[in-house]
């Protein structure tokens, strides 16, 4: 099973990440942990939302889309 997931900074709350993973609380300790070089400035993160999918094309998919324009829209009125 993959996962998309959607944080958010607590420290800087208009700071937002959409990544992908297989363990969503593990990869969210990483980031508060500051084991990521994109997120370790804004830490700590907290989860807002996660999708899972059975296919990883399709969680790419999905996260690639969250990530453009459309996606980012459609995360703004609808996820965050």
């Amino acid at each position: 099973m993959k996962y998309v997931y959607l944080l958010r900074s607590r420290k800087s709350p208009a700071q937002t990440f959409v990544g992908l993973t297989h363990d969503v609380h593990k990869r969210l300790a990483a980031h508060n942990a500051g084991q990521s070089t994109h997120t370790s400035q804004y830490a700590p993160w907290e989860l807002v939302a996660f999708f899972g999918f059975a296919e990883r094309g399709k969680a790419a998919a999905f996260e690639e889309y969250l990530k453009s324009g459309a996606g980012r829209a459609f995360a703004v009125k609808r996820l965050w």
